[in-house]
């Protein structure tokens, strides 16, 4: 423990930890603001562009289909779809929610850096190199997983419920609210769910898990993941199935990897069972 934190009262914690929220809701505030600015052209570039069948996931996967027969149709140019707005305020307050959303992703690097400096006091120098690894990879592996999220998982969702159909005579047209609660919620369940080796590693730290945890639930695991994967992505085919439960899977081997390894009596026990 470093001799600054020794020296430190639970007011000066406490004044610190003010600092530290005041400084994160203030990069918040800045970056909203700018994201208000510039959010009618990301809107129409970024966040409705899965809505036509030319978006590049799209083209990719039709690219690909002219040579695997087995990958789903994302040829049909025709797709497309229509968001309409039902409520009087709806896009105004879109506007301002998006420029927040997109304000947390953009300042979600010095966020964790903020939590890295109210933390860094309490620990030990060598704690100190392996948290801040621990949490560069850990913002990098979000960024990733928002962008599986906005490549792969909304688009391919989004195409299929947008062309299931359940009755000829129901006009299919989206509300802005359901197409953003879903934007949203794709994007930044697959940017927490990249954040499991993160996670893992520190329920290792306290004790908790170990290495023979994903050893011994591995089976229970891949079950669990491809029951993740096909509530995530529900159009069922086997491609859309495994570009999902794939990733997922590989982060499940990444997170043991992270842990500590299993005592010595307990890798016995295993082999024993």
């Amino acid at each position: 423990m470093s001799q600054s934190q020794e020296e430190m009262s639970f007011w000066d914690h406490l004044e610190e930890l003010r600092w530290t929220l005041f400084r994160c809701i203030f990069a918040l505030l800045i970056f909203t603001v700018g994201g208000f600015l510039v959010m009618r052209y990301l809107f129409d570039q970024v966040i409705m562009a899965p809505c036509s069948s030319d978006f590049v996931t799209y083209r990719w996967m039709c690219n690909l289909a002219v040579h695997l027969p087995f990958f789903p149709d994302f040829c049909d140019e025709a797709f497309h779809v229509d968001v309409v707005q039902i409520k009087l305020a709806t896009q105004f307050f879109t506007h301002m929610s998006s420029s927040f959303w997109l304000a947390v992703v953009l300042t979600f690097p010095y966020l964790m850096y903020e939590v890295w400096r109210f933390i860094r006091p309490a620990l030990y120098d060598n704690e100190q190199k392996s948290v801040r690894w621990v949490f560069s990879l850990g913002t990098l592996m979000f960024f990733i997983g928002c962008f599986v999220g906005y490549m792969i998982v909304f688009p391919m969702t989004l195409r299929f419920l947008a062309t299931y159909e359940l009755s000829s005579a129901i006009t299919e047209q989206v509300s802005l609210e359901s197409y953003m609660d879903t934007f949203l919620m794709m994007i930044f369940i697959m940017g927490v769910v990249f954040e499991m080796p993160l996670l893992s590693w520190l329920l290792s730290q306290i004790g908790l898990i170990n290495r023979s945890f994903f050893r011994k639930y591995r089976r229970y695991a891949i079950v669990g993941l491809l029951i993740a994967a096909a509530f995530i992505t529900p159009s069922g085919d086997p491609f859309t199935l495994s570009v999902v439960f794939l990733p997922l899977y590989a982060l499940y081997e990444l997170s043991a990897f992270f842990v500590k390894p299993a005592p010595v009596e307990t890798l016995e026990e295993l082999q024993t069972t």
